[in-house]
């Protein structure tokens, strides 16, 4: 009834006020009396009305930006994705995506596409749009930086890092005192030229080279630690210098820019001395809320542009008003999580990409058509590696590091990525590189990125421990049984916690159990890494320490889940590896199965397991993609754990759906023997039945606890059992057979284990 009075609520209120405006424009009809009505005498077909419809929204400016973006972003997803899978930094793929975008490649053999895709009058809009994602960029590298490590390790970190800077700041200006003469601008001076050369030989990337620290797990090591500092020293140093050369270059000589510098630093000291108290009572009166309010927010985004508005219009460029903003935010640690979280996922995600690609389309690589040519991009790549690489590493050698790890610091601070583009759009924009020169210097970036991973490989290698070659004796024969569990949210690792208990419990002598804590390396930060993991273990030890349980933990940051995994279970030898179970997205959706459309916007993985044979396009198993790449990997057997708040391992029940399951009664002997538990087995169909093997199995279980083992047949398997269970344990066959079978009682069963041999 209900349903029906809404029905013709709707019906009768459309339909009076649609008779009503009818009613109105007929009777406005009298007033056209004495007006000219001006009507188009040949009047176009209403195909040719709809095509010319669709190209003026096709060709319109902002129709232009969000394809441009749409591009952008899915073809810097691919490209960072396929630079991940040869273990480099995403951010070099996104870079090389840009210069693919632009007239290198793309320009190049597809130039109809390109013009259409970005015409000269859309630049200017993407320029802009590029910009505003640099300043909160810069705005994010300021916050990451860490004033009290660097203060703490300011002696060794500013001589490595100040020798990483004046090397190649030399070697830089040696460089533009051989090229100026054929390759300046006209109206550029050797002072401008020349220190612009030197900053741009001498920068160091930051933010990448602290993915490359966190992925590589250097973390916690003394070059780790060393690294960071010098690079965040290298960075405050670097951007300084910067200010002072962009002073210089559009002043013109270096008396006039006096001006301009003595102007940067009255706005330095007042940024440092009236606005980061300012900020820092701010910071502490909020720091103990989970949200910040509007208004506050509000106040640290007008810093922000503040900032970078006073900076640009003295003239030592809006990036360095950016940086300098973040630099002075407030050092306490939930603030700074909280205010990253709300700027970096637009920054990083949506409008850095964009500053590739404008990148891209100012970089002519078909520019370099001459030997003569090549052999100055040579030189350039060769100066840049020079000076910083090996600067930084006598400069460590010098400070007591041994040649291995003053290698190590020398690799990584060679490493240019993004910072190095933004300081060369810089000097592109003032007009002081020209766009072959450009192009050169964006090639030394990439190479100087690109052979980060591949030299410390190479250090790694040749500076490679010694191997035991003492023979084992007959007591190392022992081996423990290893029991590694990967847990994401700290509920599920509890629940972990409790099954991996219930599996060693009264062995723990003869067993080990490693708790794997992993988290994407571009979402932590260096200041507060440590905090993180502490965090993060934290309810996994309290849950432990209950059973008296003791536990190995192991955090690691990185971009690659599936693969950290697997590596950990491969390298800890371990006997069990337990994940926890993602839900598949997928379900009932064919696109989603074919096209691989994930939360992370785009799955190439998907796509190329698809392509390549490893994986049905409707692959029916409940899994995500995460857990279906680690089922393929995984060469040790695996416990799939769905976690539905398990809180004692007393009741389990095991289903039995052939003889291949004969695996499972090892566990149901386990957790008897470990953890008195009570074992149910399923009886799916008579298998246990019709098999003397299974039969003389679980006869010897019971013959040796008989008041623990039971056997139910299929029609035990009811909501009363699964309700009275507190886990159900079955083989990964068994569950590709039920999830369509059975998919109405399996929604109704306790928390899941499923064994994969």
């Amino acid at each position: 009834m209900k349903n029906l009075r809404s029905f013709l609520f709707y019906v009768i209120t459309i339909g009076v006020f649609t008779l009503l405006m009818y009613l109105l424009i007929e009777n406005g009809k009298q007033f056209e009396t004495g007006k000219t009505i001006v009507k188009t005498e040949a009047s176009p077909s209403a195909f040719e009305q709809i095509k010319d419809t669709l190209h003026h929204n096709v060709t319109h400016p902002l129709a232009i930006l969000l394809l441009q973006i749409i591009t952008i972003i899915i073809t810097a997803r691919v490209f960072g994705f396929l630079f991940k899978k040869i273990g480099q930094p995403t951010v070099i793929g996104e870079i090389i995506a840009g210069v693919f975008l632009g007239p290198s490649f793309v320009g190049l053999y597809f130039p109809e596409f390109s013009a259409f895709l970005f015409p000269k009058s859309s630049l200017p809009n993407l320029q802009f749009m590029s910009q505003i994602g640099l300043v909160f960029f810069m705005f994010i590298v300021g916050m990451e930086l860490d004033l009290k490590t660097l203060r703490s390790k300011a002696h060794d970190a500013v001589i490595i890092s100040h020798a990483s800077i004046i090397f190649p700041f030399s070697l830089g200006i040696g460089t533009a005192w051989m090229i100026y003469s054929t390759h300046a601008p006209g109206n550029v001076s050797f002072l401008a030229f020349s220190l612009f050369i030197g900053i741009a030989m001498s920068i160091t990337a930051f933010p990448v080279l602290a993915r490359i620290v966190q992925e590589r797990q250097l973390t916690k090591t003394k070059v780790g630690a060393i690294v960071i500092t010098c690079a965040a020293a290298d960075d405050i140093t670097a951007w300084c210098i910067l200010a002072a050369v962009i002073a210089i270059a559009k002043a013109g000589s270096m008396i006039s820019s006096l001006y301009t510098i003595l102007m940067a630093i009255v706005y330095v000291l007042f940024m440092l001395k009236v606005v980061r108290p300012f900020l820092k009572r701010l910071g502490d009166v909020y720091s103990h809320q989970d949200t910040l309010s509007k208004p506050v927010v509000a106040i640290f985004f007008l810093t922000l542009i503040f900032s970078a508005y006073l900076s640009e219009i003295i003239g030592i460029h809006a990036l360095f008003g950016a940086f300098l903003a973040g630099v002075i935010m407030p050092q306490n640690l939930h603030f700074r999580n909280v205010f990253i979280e709300k700027v970096e996922d637009v920054s990083l995600v949506l409008l850095l990409p964009l500053f590739f690609v404008f990148t891209g389309l100012r970089t002519q690589i078909g520019l370099l058509n001459d030997i003569s040519l090549w052999k100055i991009c040579a030189l350039i790549v060769v100066v840049a590696v020079t000076g910083k690489f090996f600067g930084s590493a006598l400069a460590a050698r010098f400070m007591k590091q041994s040649w291995k790890d003053s290698l190590a610091i020398g690799a990584l601070m060679n490493t240019r990525g993004l910072m190095e583009l933004v300081v060369l759009n810089i000097g592109f924009d003032l007009g002081i590189l020209p766009p072959t020169l450009f192009a050169m210097f964006v090639i030394m970036a990439l190479a100087t990125t690109f052979m980060t991973g591949p030299a410390l490989d190479l250090i790694n290698f040749l500076f490679r421990e010694k191997q035991d070659t003492v023979p084992k004796t007959e007591t190392s024969v022992f081996k423990k049984y290893k029991i590694v569990f990967a847990f994401g949210d700290t509920e599920r690792g509890k629940s972990m916690v409790r099954l991996a208990n219930s599996l060693i419990g009264k062995s723990q002598a003869a067993s080990s159990v490693s708790a794997l804590h992993l988290e994407l390396s571009n979402e932590l930060h260096q200041y507060n890494i440590h905090e993180v993991e502490r965090e993060s273990f934290k309810p996994i030890k309290r849950e432990a320490n209950k059973f008296n349980l003791q536990i190995e933990t192991v955090f690691k940051p990185t971009l690659d889940f599936e693969k950290e995994i697997i590596e950990v279970s491969q390298q800890s030898d371990c006997d069990l590896l337990i994940i926890g179970m993602g839900q598949s997205i997928y379900e009932g959706s064919f696109l989603g199965k074919v096209f691989g459309v994930t939360t992370r916007i785009i799955n190439p993985e998907k796509l190329f397991h698809t392509i390549t044979g490893k994986e049905k396009i409707i692959e029916n198993n409940g899994f995500d993609d995460r857990t279906n790449a680690i089922i393929r990997a995984s060469k040790t057997e695996l416990g799939i754990f769905e976690d539905k708040g398990l809180k004692k391992v007393e009741d389990v029940g095991i289903l039995i759906t052939g003889e291949e399951d004969e695996f499972l009664v090892s566990y149901a002997q386990k957790m008897i023997h470990n953890n008195s538990s009570r074992i149910v087995f399923v009886d799916y169909e008579d298998k246990i039945k019709q098999s003397p093997f299974l039969k003389e199995s679980i006869r010897a279980i019971e013959h040796q606890a008989p008041n623990h083992v039971a056997i139910y047949k299929k029609d035990g398997l009811n909501s009363k059992f699964l309700k009275n269970s507190d886990l159900l344990i079955l083989s990964i066959n068994s569950w590709k057979q039920l999830i369509d079978k059975e998919a109405e009682w399996l929604k109704e069963t306790p928390s899941l284990l499923i064994f994969k041999k």
